[in-house]
């Protein structure tokens, strides 16, 4: 039984189609990412799964039952930290667990640690760099009772060398703690080096064209953007992504 299981998704807005009977199944500890072309519905998708919306057909279910409209199953940490600034970093990560009247104030000051915070955890957030605050939502998310993690594009704000260093701390964090994931990025490589495995979507209405197993070790270091193999991949991901009528980002673009 997959962890989540996505069967026949259809959703449409004003009478045009975004999501055409999308399927899409994640293994529990699994890293999976889906590229698609700017306004492919990845958004859509994760607003469904984390029941803001209600597709008009089809199901979502987790650890095989159906949460298809109801909200609290998942935890999801969106492309801005979403930190709230009159609360100090502990507080913050805490804050999931709070809601459910079970914080463990001890186990959160080990990750915060393990995130290179130590020192923080009394601070506000104003006092943390953005790739900082990032690594805080993350915590936040890994320390929410939640089984399954949304990440929406995560890292898109931050400079290039922060980036990277986000992709490496956010691989090892993954590895130690095997929460499954599923996350959202419009960067290849950023897929290619995170991933288990990535789906792609087409564009309008959405639905799956094509899925990518990673050949990859991990632990993965930084030489292995320069490889012959990630980069071959890139190029074969880039293609599927033009064949399904979508565009790349200027991210893609310029590399």
């Amino acid at each position: 039984m997959s962890h989540l299981e996505i069967e026949d998704l259809s959703k449409s807005f004003a009478g045009r189609d975004i999501l055409k009977d999308l399927q899409l199944s994640v293994e529990e500890g699994e890293f999976v990412t889906i590229l698609g072309p700017s306004g492919s519905g990845k958004s859509t998708l994760f607003h469904i799964i984390g029941g803001l919306l209600t597709p008009e057909k089809g199901n979502v279910l987790l650890h095989g039952q159906a949460i298809t409209g109801e909200r609290g199953h998942i935890s999801y940490m969106p492309q801005q930290h979403s930190l709230f600034p009159w609360r100090t970093i502990l507080q913050n990560v805490l804050l999931g667990q709070e809601l459910t009247g079970k914080a463990d104030k001890e186990r959160a000051l080990d990750m915060i640690e393990k995130a290179g915070l130590a020192g923080y955890e009394n601070e506000l957030p104003a006092a943390l760099s953005g790739g900082m605050k990032q690594r805080a939502a993350f915590i936040r998310a890994l320390l929410s009772p939640q089984s399954l993690i949304l990440l929406d594009e995560p890292f898109s704000a931050l400079d290039d060398f922060t980036r990277q260093d986000m992709q490496q701390w956010l691989q090892s964090i993954w590895m130690e703690y095997k929460k499954t994931i599923l996350f959202v990025t419009h960067n290849i490589e950023e897929a290619l080096f995170l991933s288990d495995r990535i789906a792609i979507l087409s564009t309008k209405p959405a639905a799956m064209i094509k899925e990518f197993k990673l050949p990859f070790d991990r632990p993965r270091e930084k030489e292995l953007f320069f490889s012959r193999e990630l980069f071959e991949m890139k190029q074969e991901i880039s293609q599927w992504i033009v064949n399904g009528r979508g565009e790349l980002s200027t991210d893609e673009k310029d590399h």
